[in-house]
């Protein structure tokens, strides 16, 4: 073996056993930067979670490309010997992100530039932007039918010249769109929710009317606070949970793509896979279900013509609950890469100004999320439990099937 072939073994050796560790995580970085534009452009939750994934998978290809430490999820593009995997990030971030939000190319442009100055000038940076920009445009392209563009074209129920509200529910279109790991959006179809004339909706029924109402007078002020709260949706809910994880010492750039890119996917399935369910069922929001509570066919719940909950009623179908499935998805991969066991987290949100949510472990902070969509008035509690589950398997399907590590 001459000297030269020797120090390229020791040499990738030394990467394998040591990782490189980003120090300005571009990912994490860029998560933050995607997650503004979806904010900026004031599309719909579900909508912002396409997003994130189609910038994250685009993202991890193009590291991975590079680095080859995991299974591609899609695209593993030609990468020349000493190619920049920051470099192939942050362009395939941009990329993606002009393509998706082109009224937005100035300020992307301008956070690109600065992004890239911090990467060493050379034919590595050279190569990392083509393979980022090579991959961002394979993502888009495969991206371009899946069925988020789609019109709604919800049908009302109504009778011949009957009114009805006219403003239309939302995420209709999502039902059939391509998933990013499900096989089918009905891959996880929950049964149906509980009879109306059972035991079960009685109590489901009854717990949030007095709970999650506006007048409330059983809901505690830190169960009002929890509710106002978690009224935050879509990537802001749950990306500042996992930057936080993201920022453990010692993790690599190639590590932080893949939590980021098996989240993202895991939280856009759980969307499709929760309109599926919600308009399959149609299942009445406890506003409907309360002030028609004489004629579900149920002597233990009581009408009460006023009532409304805490929180504004989302436009879509009671059951199962989003955000249940959103967090239950994303926990599912973060605990799978931190464990179970303590992890203090900390999180604030726009919807309820100078409030500082603390949790002790990944598990505490997706089931306050639960209980909050009760409190609020928007969920019963089999709903959030089924969402859970839902979520839980999603999330598990991602780490077990997804972006494996290369041995």
């Amino acid at each position: 073996m001459s000297a030269a072939q020797l120090y390229a073994c020791i040499l990738f050796a030394v990467t394998i056993l040591f990782p490189r560790v980003s120090a300005a995580d571009v990912v994490t970085e860029w998560n933050q930067k995607a997650g503004a534009s979806v904010l900026e452009a004031k599309i719909y939750p579900f909508a912002g979670t396409r997003v994130m994934a189609i910038v994250h998978t685009a993202m991890f290809d193009a590291i991975n490309s590079i680095e080859g430490r995991h299974t591609p999820y899609k695209f593993k593009v030609s990468a020349p010997a000493g190619s920049s995997p920051e470099a192939a990030g942050v362009a395939a971030a941009h990329a993606t992100l002009v393509m998706l939000f082109p009224d937005q190319k100035a300020a992307l442009d301008a956070a690109y530039a600065a992004s890239l100055a911090q990467i060493p000038d050379g034919a590595g940076k050279t190569a990392g932007i083509a393979v980022g920009e090579e991959v961002a445009a394979k993502v888009l392209a495969w991206r371009a039918s899946d069925g988020g563009n789609a019109p709604n074209t919800y049908r009302p129920v109504t009778t011949p010249g009957t009114y009805i509200t006219t403003t239309l529910p939302v995420g209709t279109q999502w039902i059939t769109m391509t998933p990013w790991m499900m096989e089918r959006p009905s891959q996880f179809h929950p049964a149906p929710p509980p009879a109306l004339s059972s035991a079960e909706w009685a109590a489901d029924y009854n717990e949030v009317k007095e709970l999650g109402g506006k007048k409330s007078a059983r809901r505690t002020t830190e169960q009002t606070e929890m509710a106002r709260f978690w009224t935050i949706t879509g990537p802001q809910s749950f990306d500042p949970i996992v930057r936080q994880l993201a920022a453990a010492p010692g993790r690599s750039l190639s590590q932080n793509a893949r939590l980021f890119a098996l989240v993202e996917m895991a939280v856009a399935d759980s969307y499709i896979a929760v309109f599926e369910a919600k308009y399959t069922y149609n299942f009445w929001r406890p506003i409907t279900a309360i002030r028609n509570g004489d004629i579900d066919g149920n002597e233990a719940t009581a009408r009460d013509p006023g009532w409304e909950p805490l929180i504004d009623t989302p436009l879509h179908p009671e059951y199962p609950c989003a955000h249940c499935i959103n967090s239950g998805a994303a926990r599912a991969v973060l605990e799978s890469e931190f464990g179970t066991g303590p992890n203090p987290l900390t999180m604030t949100s726009p919807t309820a100004p100078g409030a500082v949510h603390k949790w002790a472990s990944i598990a505490d902070y997706a089931e306050e999320v639960s209980l909050a969509r009760i409190c609020g008035g928007l969920h019963y509690r089999n709903s959030t439990v089924v969402g859970k589950a839902i979520g839980k398997k999603i999330g598990e399907l991602a780490v077990q099937n997804y972006l494996k590590p290369v041995h």
